[in-house]
C-alpha cells in the first residue's frame, strides 16, 4: 500500500492535469472572444468544446523542426525540463484533509514535506532554465533575447515572491503548507477567517503581481512579445515540442493560482465547517471542492487580465520589480515582524 498510493496519486494528478489543461485553453478563448466582443471557437464540436482537442491532435502530427545549426540535445532537453518541473511543483500542495478510501486514511497531497514551501520556491527557479536553454539552444537571435528577458524576469520578481511569503510564515509559524492552510482555519474577531489575504494584503498583492510575471503571463509576457520577438523562446519549436511549452505554461498558470489559495486564500479550509455537523467524509469532499472553486477563481482572474491589460515595456518591467515591488515588500516583512514582536 505504501506504494501503490502514491503511484496512484500521480497518474490521477497528471490526468487531471492534463484535462484541465485543455479545458482551461478553451474556457479562455471562450473568455477572450467575450472580452473583445468575438465569437470564439464554434466549429469543433459543440460550442467548439473540442477545439483544444484538435488542437493537440495537430501539434502531435506536425513535424518537429530543428534548425540546422541549433544545439539538438539541448533543444530537446529545454521544453521537457519547462514540463517536469511545472507538473513536479504541485506535488506538495494540499487539496483537502485527511480521506478514507477503502479503509485507509489517504492523504489528500502527494508529499506532505515539511519545507514545502522551499521546495516550490526552488522549483519555480528551476522552470526558467528550460527558457533559458531553449533561447539559446536554437541558434535564433529572436530566441535568445526572449531567454534572456525570462532570466532577468524572474531575478526581478523572484525576490518579491519570496519577501512575500515569509510574511505569511512568521504569522504560521511552519514551511509546511498543510500547516500554513490550518494557521488559517481560525477566525479574527470570531466571524472574520484568519486568511492570509486579510492579514498580508500586502503580500498577497505583491505576490500575485509575482506570480503573474513568473507564468510569463500578460503584462509580463515580455519572453514572447510577438510584435518584437516573434515568439521568443519558442519561435525555433514546432510540433510536439511547442505543445509541451504551452502545456507547462498553463500548467504553470494552475499551480500558482493553487499556490496563492493555499497561501493566501485558506487553502481547502471551510469556513464554519465545524458548526454544520457534517460528517468527515462529507468534510473531506466538501474541502476538495472548496480548493477547486477558490483555484478556478483565480485562474478566471488570471485569464481576465492577460485579455485586459497591454503588454509593458521591458524598462516598466525592471523599475517596477527593482523600485517598486522589492521595497513594498521589504517594508511589509519588517511592518510584520514589528507587529508580531509587538504583540508575541
Amino acid at each position: 500500500m505504501n506504494l501503490i498510493e502514491p503511484l496512484v496519486k500521480v497518474v490521477l494528478i497528471l490526468a487531471v492535469m492534463l484535462t484541465l489543461v485543455i479545458l482551461l485553453v478553451y474556457s479562455e478563448r471562450r473568455i477572450s472572444a467575450f472580452i473583445q466582443n468575438r465569437i470564439g471557437p464554434n466549429r469543433v464540436g459543440p460550442k467548439g468544446i473540442l477545439q483544444a482537442v484538435a488542437d493537440v491532435v495537430k501539434l502531435l502530427m506536425k513535424e518537429d523542426i530543428v534548425p540546422k545549426n541549433a544545439n539538438k540535445p539541448i533543444h530537446d532537453l529545454a521544453p521537457m525540463i519547462s514540463i517536469g518541473v511545472a507538473m513536479s511543483t504541485f506535488a506538495v500542495i494540499p487539496i483537502g484533509g485527511t480521506m478514507v478510501l477503502l479503509g485507509q486514511s489517504v492523504r489528500l497531497m502527494l508529499a506532505d514535506v515539511n519545507i514545502g514551501i522551499l521546495y516550490i520556491l526552488a522549483l519555480t527557479s528551476m522552470g526558467v532554465y528550460g527558457i533559458t536553454l531553449a533561447g539559446w539552444s536554437s541558434n535564433s537571435k529572436y530566441s535568445l533575447l526572449g531567454g534572456l528577458r525570462s532570466s532577468a524576469q524572474l531575478i526581478s520578481y523572484e525576490l518579491s515572491m519570496g519577501l512575500s511569503i515569509v510574511g505569511v510564515l512568521l504569522i504560521a509559524g511552519t514551511l509546511q503548507l498543510d500547516g500554513i492552510v490550518q494557521a488559517q482555519s481560525a477566525y479574527i474577531g470570531g466571524w472574520l477567517p484568519a486568511w492570509n489575504v486579510f492579514l498580508q494584503p500586502v503580500a498577497f498583492v505583491t505576490f500575485v503581481v509575482s506570480a503573474f510575471a513568473e507564468t510569463n503571463r500578460l503584462p509580463f509576457d515580455l519572453p514572447e512579445a510577438e510584435p518584437e520577438l516573434v515568439g521568443g523562446y519558442h519561435t525555433e519549436y514546432s510540433g510536439l515540442k511547442f505543445g509541451l511549452f504551452m502545456l507547462s505554461e498553463y500548467v504553470n498558470l494552475v499551480v500558482a493560482s493553487a499556490i496563492i489559495v493555499t497561501l493566501f486564500l485558506g487553502g481547502y479550509s471551510v469556513p464554519f465547517a465545524e458548526y454544520m455537523n457534517l460528517s468527515a467524509q462529507t468534510v473531506s469532499l466538501i474541502q476538495v471542492l472548496t480548493f477547486c472553486v477558490k483555484t478556478a477563481g483565480v485562474i478566471l482572474f488570471f485569464v481576465v487580465i492577460r485579455w485586459t491589460l497591454p503588454r509593458f515595456r521591458y524598462d516598466q518591467l525592471m523599475d517596477l520589480g527593482w523600485k517598486v515591488m522589492l521595497p513594498i515588500a521589504l517594508a511589509n516583512l519588517v511592518v510584520t515582524g514589528f507587529i508580531l514582536a509587538a504583540f508575541s
